[in-house]
């Protein structure tokens, strides 16, 4: 028996002022109700322009459960339709990427489409003839989804026909995709090279969760990065010079004091950042001749000000994070309640020295990737956090650090950098887009959470 089923009041009921109920981890039937509602509620990120440069080239994706495409069409737009054939059903693409030519064909029945989704070709197209398949909406090609936004190349997508529009949705939060955007002396950003793409044995939001958390580095990364540090510090003799290495994973060992002053930024929706006065990417060397390409590109005061902004992670609800200051965006995709993978993407600055692009690809191998040298302390944490939720001593997790009554959701504010109201911010934002299209039945049991 279904124990949450389409009850709006129990699944809110999962999220209390300053704790969750542990089902939001462990529990497969909110799982698959995420997949149901919160995935098509959403606005979800389905891959960047520039992976479409040439006509006929696509991307492949997931929402939720539902798999999408997107691909360039011969005039150069862009179309996201659901990755499957009107006719029976079959995937038209498989690959993560890819270029199709000048249409996609079925694999099964050689049914044929444009790039732009509609319907090319039929094989023995007369065995139709008179059946009313014109009247069909298999005869309109592939299934278009309706809400899509192309954001400075960043493509998103959301399913569900009617919901909040895409400025509404994001608001002020789009500052940090400005921000790595403006980094180019160009303003544009452009994929090179495939993702990192790992798979984590945990639940997708504590990855989330992970990304605002302050009060973990110098905790779970003591024997990594700062093993990491002391070696340096004996090794480094006279040099005067800090290693780029050291210089990316150096801040992980930063104090309490260090994250309380860096601040977080709340936005309403769920979405926040950590770094509003200084992050761990504050201090990098400066590369040769960026700065004056910049100035050129923007003059000295907006230069000054687009370099500046340092923001540490940026978390756009629900499942994806921004680090604008080394230019990558992390993807993390539920496949599981107890799984979840990991797409890690590196964006280079267009026009700006080949520097900046290398310390970005560093950084996702020493931070982002299965061989990093930070990435298997948070592995394990998850880990040992999804098996200790499966006992019963005490069933809710705790976020009240910084808590205060009456605080209010869906607001911007600026607050602690070791506050867990960013979490708190994305389970007010869970709640709410899990249950806006359930309808409320008054005669719905609700079944208390222990």
């Amino acid at each position: 028996m279904a124990k949450y089923g389409k009850n709006p009041r129990a699944i809110a009921g999962l999220v209390r002022d300053a704790e969750v109920h542990r089902d939001v981890y462990v529990d497969p039937e909110v799982f698959e109700l995420e997949m149901e509602h919160l995935f098509p509620n959403s606005w979800i990120y389905v891959g960047h322009a520039s992976q479409l440069s040439k006509p006929g080239d696509f991307i492949t994706a997931n929402i939720g459960r539902q798999p999408v495409m997107a691909s360039r069409h011969s005039d150069g737009s862009i179309h996201v339709f659901y990755n499957r054939c009107p006719h029976k059903g079959v995937k038209i693409a498989s690959e993560p990427c890819g270029n199709t030519g000048k249409f996609f064909r079925c694999p099964y029945h050689a049914w044929s489409f444009k790039t732009d989704g509609s319907l090319l070709a039929i094989p023995l197209k007369k065995g139709y003839e008179g059946t009313g398949f014109t009247d069909t909406q298999a005869s309109d090609g592939l299934s278009k989804i309706k809400n899509v936004v192309i954001y400075r190349d960043f493509i998103f997508a959301r399913l569900s026909e009617n919901g909040v529009a895409f400025e509404d949705y994001f608001g002020e939060s789009l500052s940090t995709i400005d921000n790595m955007a403006d980094r180019s002396p160009e303003g544009k950003l452009a994929v090179e090279a495939v993702p990192i793409r790992y798979m984590h044995t945990c639940n997708w939001k504590m990855l989330v969760e992970n990304q605002t958390d302050t009060c973990h580095p110098m905790v779970a990364h003591e024997s990594s990065a700062g093993t990491a540090i002391k070696v340096w510090q004996r090794e480094q003799g006279n040099s005067t010079e800090t290693p780029m290495a050291v210089q990316l994973y150096g801040p992980f060992m930063s104090p309490y004091e260090f994250y309380e002053q860096s601040g977080i930024r709340i936005w309403p929706n769920g979405h926040g950042h950590t770094g509003v006065a200084n992050s761990i990417h504050s201090n990098y060397s400066d590369v040769e001749g960026y700065l004056g390409q910049m100035v050129a590109a923007y003059g000295e005061k907006r230069a000054h000000e687009i370099l500046g902004e340092v923001r540490h992670n940026t978390v756009y609800f629900p499942n994806i994070m921004v680090k604008g200051a080394v230019q990558i965006l992390r993807n993390f995709i539920p496949i599981a309640v107890d799984r979840t993978l990991v797409e890690s993407w590196v964006y280079r600055l267009v026009g700006a020295p080949d520097k900046l692009y290398e310390r970005a690809l560093m950084y996702n191998r020493f931070i982002n990737a299965p061989t990093s040298i930070v990435g298997h302390d948070d592995l394990e944490m998850y880990e040992r956090a999804q098996e200790g939720l499966k006992t019963n001593g005490n069933q809710w997790v705790n976020l009240r650090r910084l808590y205060e009554s009456g605080e209010e959701a869906d607001v911007t504010a600026v607050i602690n950098g070791t506050s867990e109201r960013q979490m708190r911010n994305q389970f007010h934002a869970w709640a709410k887009f899990m249950t806006m299209d359930m309808k409320q039945d008054v005669d719905q049991p609700v079944e208390a959470a222990e």
